[in-house]
């Protein structure tokens, strides 16, 4: 696992398709799954940027999985979503840092992929002051997160183009978690 640079763009966006037309069929219709393609489930370059973004390399340098986490305000979406993005700073003394875009190719889900890039971006946003997470999660992910402790705190419809919405699950993590409880190794190029 290592923090992801603007080189990675180009495999982030495949990877983030064939992981949404490939794991989240039973989920959302193939009008939400196209939508969300071209809105929220794109890539954030603002992730990129700050430098809170990983991507999973297995052996041969394909990449299995990315997601990572925010001190900005936006809980969802990439570079072309629909709603306005918060790029506005967090307090981690009063704000929950932003689990965001965890996605696994479909060749490795269920392997326990997604919950290591989850520890990974908790553990980096402790290591920056925060102690409370929050996300919105697909409805493909709530299960994994559910496991990690996050709870369920509302349910919204956001908009992904041409009046189609999808079902989006604001998740928290509040104190008293264990972060870490699968080690990781991260690696800066």
């Amino acid at each position: 696992m290592r923090i992801a640079t603007s080189d990675d763009v180009a495999q982030i966006r495949s990877l983030i398709v064939a992981s949404v037309r490939g794991l989240q069929t039973t989920d959302y219709s193939p009008a939400q799954r196209e939508g969300a393609l071209a809105t929220v489930f794109t890539v954030d370059s603002q992730l990129i940027a700050d430098g809170t973004y990983f991507v999973a390399i297995i052996e041969g340098g394909e990449m299995a999985g990315c997601g990572g986490w925010s001190f900005r305000k936006t809980l969802y979406g990439g570079d072309h979503q629909v709603e306005r993005i918060a790029p506005e700073r967090l307090d981690p003394r009063q704000d929950a840092a932003k689990i965001r875009a965890i996605f696994v190719h479909p060749d490795y889900a269920r392997m326990g992929l997604g919950g290591l890039i989850l520890d990974a971006a908790e553990e980096a946003a402790v290591a920056a002051g925060f102690t409370d997470f929050e996300m919105g999660s697909t409805l493909t992910g709530v299960s994994l997160y559910a496991r990690k402790g996050y709870r369920e705190v509302e349910r919204r419809q956001v908009p992904v183009g041409s009046g189609v919405t999808i079902e989006v699950v604001r998740m928290v993590k509040r104190h008293g978690f264990e972060v870490g409880t699968t080690p990781c190794s991260l690696q800066a190029d």
